[in-house]
Order: structure tokens, then sequence, then C-alpha cells
């Protein structure tokens, strides 16, 4: 089988390569150039790209670099600073995902000729109801991420490969150190890869893109006004930090926020609970019948909380046997049965139930 590993210059992805190669795959390893920017962490760095390539040498693999940096603007970055913009609070490595690596990626991969797409992400693909391959959780509970991989469809799936989705983190980097691979060290990437945090971080990114309002704070609960806030596009759903002046009534939480008022709702934790979401663009990989009980992730290494899904119309809402923390607008929610990833959406608006 002829296979290309996207290989990111971590040690997961070194880690999915060497196994390719063991099992017997004729393998290429493959780094995507997406940002030209200023970047001072996660996969888009010059050091990260001769780390990949280092390990691909000591693989004894060819490496090539691809460059989509034109096409990660315009799917990732440019949507991502016009979420904010509006209130939203995007996740743009789900983003990448499904613009860039399981979709320009593998396209090119089968006109390459290639079988399939080796990726290290810490998750696994098997037969779901009916023997479609459904997306599953990855047996390292810590580091799981089928939910950055919950937009993927059966089409995608079949020609994608996770090989280390079996494994532990403590088991990859001894795997790696095994075979003097030059990553087996390196720490996982945790941030934004096109946020520079020397350059100022999200808000000053941001601020050089958008035209920045400072906004008031308002109490939920009685709607006065108890503050401010710099920028009211800098602030998400959920926020505690820099929300407390003036409240006079303990920790302050963004329950809303409204772009076009200039205002941010502030409350307290449980002002935050919801037992019910309004989601968009939703779709099914595995539709069950009408009531079944799902369990449903709204963040990365969020708990996953049971209920069921309701559809009025084009509108789909899921309702929490239990009220839950709301998300931000522009979150992703993925549905799991089981392990397995049968169904996401995004949170749309900033409608209180």
């Amino acid at each position: 089988m002829r296979v290309m590993v996207a290989m990111s210059g971590g040690v997961d992805s070194s880690v999915a390569a060497a196994l390719a190669v063991e099992r017997g795959w004729t393998v290429t390893g493959v780094t995507l150039k997406l940002w030209g920017g200023q970047s001072d962490s996660g996969c888009c760095s010059v050091s990260d790209v001769e780390d990949a390539r280092r390990v691909s040498a000591s693989l004894g693999i060819a490496h090539h670099v691809f460059d989509f940096s034109d096409e990660f603007d315009r799917h990732v970055v440019q949507p991502y600073v016009d979420a904010y913009a509006v209130g939203r609070t995007p996740n743009p490595c789900i983003e990448c995902n499904r613009h860039l690596k399981f979709d320009r990626l593998l396209q090119r991969a089968v006109r390459l000729g290639f079988d399939a797409v080796v990726t290290g992400h810490h998750a696994r693909v098997a037969a779901g109801p009916g023997g479609a391959p459904l997306v599953h959780r990855g047996r390292d509970a810590a580091k799981d991420q089928s939910y950055v991989l919950s937009m993927l469809r059966g089409e995608q799936l079949r020609r994608v490969l996770l090989p280390i989705g079996d494994l532990t983190k403590a088991e990859v980097r001894a795997i790696a150190a095994r075979r003097g691979l030059a990553t087996a060290a390196k720490p996982d990437s945790l941030d934004t890869c096109f946020i520079s945090a020397a350059a100022g971080g999200r808000e000053a990114f941001l601020a050089s893109r958008i035209a920045v309002r400072p906004g008031r704070l308002v109490d939920h609960a009685t709607g006065a006004v108890v503050g401010s806030v710099p920028s009211v596009q800098m602030v998400t759903v959920g926020q505690r930090r820099g929300l407390g002046a003036g409240s006079g009534r303990g920790r302050r939480y963004a329950v809303s926020v409204d772009i076009d008022r200039g205002e941010v709702r502030v409350g307290g934790r449980d002002d935050l609970l919801t037992d019910r979401l309004v989601v968009e663009d939703w779709q099914w990989t595995a539709e069950p019948a009408e009531g079944t009980r799902l369990w449903f992730q709204s963040s990365a290494h969020g708990a996953p909380a049971p209920g069921t899904v309701a559809r009025t119309g084009e509108r789909v809402q899921l309702h929490f046997d239990m009220p839950q923390r709301r998300p931000a607008p522009g979150q992703t929610v993925a549905a799991y049965s089981g392990d397995a990833v049968i169904g996401s959406g995004l949170v749309s608006g900033t409608r209180l139930f």
C-alpha cells in the first residue's frame, strides 16, 4: 500500500510514519507550509519542518513540503478573524482539519496515486453500524483527538489511517526513543499556530485585522452597567478573566456577547448553565433512531454530557439530561454513541433558553 504521511514535526506524526514503514507500506512524508507570518508555537515554524525532514531521513523515506498557505489563510485564518468580529469563538484546528488536512491534502494524495493519508492523531477509524467507517476515541483518554476529527465523513475515512490511535502517549514516546527519532522528547504543541505570544497574542493579532471597539459589562440579572472592556470582540462566552471589576458579586463570567450593541452580559457560574443548545450545520455520520441517548462534547478535552437530539424543521437542538455549561457560539459540538463520533455541528448564536 502506498501512503502519504502528514508530518507536523511532532512526535505523534513521527511515530505514525515509523509504524507505516514498519508495516511494509510504501511511505512518503509531507509537511504542510500553512502560515507565512510570525509563529512561535504550533506546527507552522521552520524548526517543525526541519524536524519532520530529519525524521524522514532517519526512516529512509522521501519528504516533501506542500505550500497550502493561500488555502490556510482563506479557510482558517480569515474565518477565524471574521468569527471574532461578530462575537463567535471559532476552533481553527477543526477548520484546518476540515479544509486542509482531510480535504486539500487528501485530494492531492489521491491525485498522486496514494492509497491513503496517514496522520498522528490520537483517534481510531473503525466500522460503525452497517459497516461504514466512523471516528472512534483513541486509547489514551487524556490525549484523545476524536473531537477535532468529528467533521470527517465516510468518503474521507475510507482513505485515512491513524496508526497511533491504539497507543498511549507514553507508548508513542517510548517507540520514538527506541527508534532514535529526533522528536522523541519534543513537547506537544498546544497553541494556535498562527498566533504569536511574542507578538502580543490573540488580542494583538485580531486588533491588527479588525477594528476593535470598547464594550460595557451589563449584569445579566439586573441590566445594570457594572464595568467595561477595552474590546468587546476579544470576549468569549464563558470567559472570566478581566470581567470582575465593578461587579461586586464575586466571580463574573461572560454569559453573552453582543457586538452590535457593544455589550457583554456577565453573571455567575449558574447563569452559564443551559439544558439545550441550538446548533447549525449539523451532519450525521451515522444517524440514530429518534430519542436515542447520546453523549455531547463541546471542547477538545471537555467532559461529554448525555442527552438527545431533536430536529424542528431546519433547526437542530441538543437536549441535555442535566443543565450544562454553555459553550461559546461558533464552537463545534460532537455527538458520540459509545466511543464513536456519529454527528457534529456548530453552536449557533447567543440565544438564552
